[in-house]
């Protein structure tokens, strides 16, 4: 499609839950369109977990720019905040260079970060964050979040004493403001960017979606995803870390402990898969205004189905 400048306010999100065929919609549509594929999946900023999350293949990513997938270290938390300014800056990279930014992924909060915002909380030292992730290695979760519960304790009403990354967060923004998180969060949010948006959701029929998630899984475990867990086993991180909360490592760590065998693991992370797809599911429907949701899995028939329409909107101003 040939650059307009119309395009320049313009984003597009390809959203669903896992194993829909987002990112092979994305990579098509970022071709046709001259865009940049934008990961919106909070487990692809890692590294550590090529496989295990499905980062797209070479073949996608040679047909279109990709960005931010694989950038992150396991050992560092990374926020929906801290993806939304990344976010941000790449979706004004790309509409300065006359690119349509492509935004792909199944994490809903990170969706609400960059349209929505947060409450304007300052930039909080890294030392702070350093300090609580050391009571967390230290002392644990619960410890973290008894402590949270003394100074702000409707934060940690809401948090659960294992939600170690948002404990985190909620400590950090104590320690460096001292103000409470609840007392920042009543603050009028500020969206880091402002877009007009054009939003397909994928909504495969489930038991099509639960096959997919059962055969991606075995695919995964063909590719190497045991080593790739045994990998990240050898660094001895925290377990409470997000990436090694993702689908299928704590099961592969459990097998590679010698606590489960593989089978049992598969099956265990082929049912965890599962259930997170029908909450993403559940979370797109109830929570997103969708220009076109195609109820199929087929990335050739969406594409049909939704070309034209992208094209009429890059083509609208205001």
């Amino acid at each position: 499609m040939p650059e307009d400048e119309t395009a320049h306010d313009a984003l597009l999100l390809i959203l669903g839950p896992t194993a829909s065929g987002k990112s092979a919609l994305a990579a098509e549509v970022a071709a046709a369109v001259g865009g940049v594929v934008i990961n919106t999946d909070s487990m692809q900023v890692y590294r550590d977990l090529d496989i295990l999350t499905a980062r797209p293949e070479p073949e996608l990513q040679q047909r279109a720019p990709h960005r931010l997938y694989g950038f992150q270290d396991a050992a560092e938390p990374f926020s929906a905040a801290l993806w939304a300014a990344r976010a941000a800056e790449e979706i004004r990279q790309c509409w300065a260079g006359g690119r349509v930014p492509v935004l792909c992924g199944g994490t809903g909060l990170y969706v609400r970060s960059l349209l929505q915002g947060f409450a304007p909380i300052p930039d909080i030292a890294p030392e702070h964050r350093k300090a609580a992730m050391q009571i967390l290695a230290s002392d644990g979760a619960s410890v973290l979040h008894e402590r949270l519960a003394a100074v702000d304790p409707a934060t940690a009403a809401r948090l659960a004493p294992g939600d170690s990354q948002r404990l985190v967060r909620a400590w950090e923004v104590w320690l460096g403001t001292s103000r409470s998180l609840t007392d920042w969060q009543a603050e009028p949010d500020e969206p880091p960017i402002r877009a007009r948006t054009f939003t397909v959701v994928l909504e495969p029929p489930r038991p099509e979606l639960h096959a997919r998630c059962d055969a991606r899984f075995d695919l995964m475990l063909e590719a190497g995803a045991l080593a790739e867990v045994a990998a990240l086993k050898a660094r001895g991180l925290n377990p409470d870390l997000p990436a090694m909360k993702a689908l299928g490592v704590p099961e592969l760590m459990a097998h590679l402990s010698g606590d489960m065998n593989l089978d049992d693991a598969r099956a265990a992370a082929q049912m965890a898969t599962r259930r997170y797809a029908k909450r993403q599911g559940t979370w797109f429907r109830n929570q997103i205004v969708a220009d076109l949701r195609p109820f199929t899995q087929q990335t050739e028939s969406v594409f049909a189905e939704i070309f034209p329409k992208i094209s009429t909107f890059l083509l609208t101003t205001r």
